[in-house]
């Protein structure tokens, strides 16, 4: 492969300025196809991105010739579906998280890679992103001693009172996300949380509807242990008042703490014997870009990804285990 042409599945939201520019920007790469099954949609969307070709048929961009790499942009509960399809037409994919609507989609997802030989990569972009890398760099390097525990909470108002339940988004469908909110934002926190310190290896939650809004869970508390002996403990509630809306991550170690929001715009804060120490980074315009890039390197032969389907697949057993208290 000596440029990497892809195709988009799903041309919704996230890939107006999170990703789909990315894709035109990275060093050997081409945006070349888009895929929306409303055909005037996938049209307009690559009218105003400068794309040459646009589909109403993901089976169609899949056989593309001049495609030769998959982006699937659609909810987790097609995740699976088109990248098996695309995998087995000899197509390399990039899926958007959580991985799949469930585990054992992403175990078949995984499989067909292997049986394939088509790579298969997951958008966990944090694992590329400064302030994210910075974090890590202060665990590895000791800046805190021996690491000890974790703490993430996260705390959102619901958004969905004011909403009938027609008007709700699909990420309150467990049908189609797998779960609630949950699914879709601890994903990223867990699966930094990996890539810092290893798979997770024990892992306890419940998790429950409190308000009565939508049918998915609204509040998940979980401990949980990593294989490297770091212990953890989360709590998420997505239905609080504005007021005590929260988005922190702490590590502690032996000789320290470092804290950091995972969503908002904020301060990496290390504490420890030398004392408070503040980190500040700018991402790139393209959230997903430093991911893609890495992507790109990889399918060139260039470099490896550090988000794959295999450590992907660890974060959604994960995120399993902590609601199955919920869903049985």
């Amino acid at each position: 492969m000596d440029k990497v042409r892809w195709g988009i599945i799903g041309v919704g939201n996230v890939t107006e300025l999170k990703s789909g520019p990315a894709f035109n920007k990275a060093e050997g790469s081409e945006l070349v196809a888009v895929m929306r099954r409303d055909a005037s949609k996938a049209e307009d969307y690559a009218r105003r991105h400068g794309v040459r070709k646009w589909y109403a048929d993901a089976a169609a961009l899949i056989n593309d010739p001049e495609v030769n790499a998959i982006y699937i942009s659609t909810p987790p509960s097609s995740h699976a579906m088109y990248a098996i399809q695309a995998m087995r037409a000899g197509k390399p994919v990039y899926v958007e998280k959580p991985m799949a609507l469930n585990h054992r989609e992403c175990l078949g997802m995984i499989r067909v890679s292997e049986e394939t030989g088509m790579p298969l990569f997951v958008a966990y972009y944090r694992r590329t992103l400064p302030a994210f890398l910075k974090v890590k760099e202060l665990v590895d390097s000791g800046e805190i001693g021996k690491p000890l525990t974790v703490n993430v909470k996260l705390y959102k108002q619901a958004r969905e009172r004011s909403l009938k339940p027609e008007e709700m988004s699909w990420h309150v469908n467990p049908e189609i996300s797998g779960a609630g909110h949950f699914y879709d934002l601890a994903s990223h926190q867990m699966d930094y949380l990996d890539f810092v310190f290893g798979p997770v290896e024990e892992v306890l939650g419940i998790a429950v509807n409190q308000a009565g809004l939508y049918p998915a869970e609204d509040t998940v508390t979980a401990t949980f242990r990593f294989q490297s002996g770091v212990t953890g403990t989360g709590s998420w509630c997505f239905v609080v008042d504005p007021a005590t809306e929260k988005d922190e991550i702490e590590i502690i170690g032996d000789q320290g703490k470092i804290t950091f929001p995972c969503f908002r715009f904020g301060e990496v804060v290390l504490e420890n014997q030398m004392g408070v120490h503040k980190f500040r980074f700018i991402n790139p315009e393209n959230i997903q870009f430093n991911l893609i890039q890495q992507v790109v390197n990889n399918l060139l032969g260039k470099a490896e990804c550090v988000s794959t389907g295999i450590s992907a697949a660890r974060t959604s057993c994960v995120l399993e285990e902590m609601v199955k208290s919920y869903y049985g």
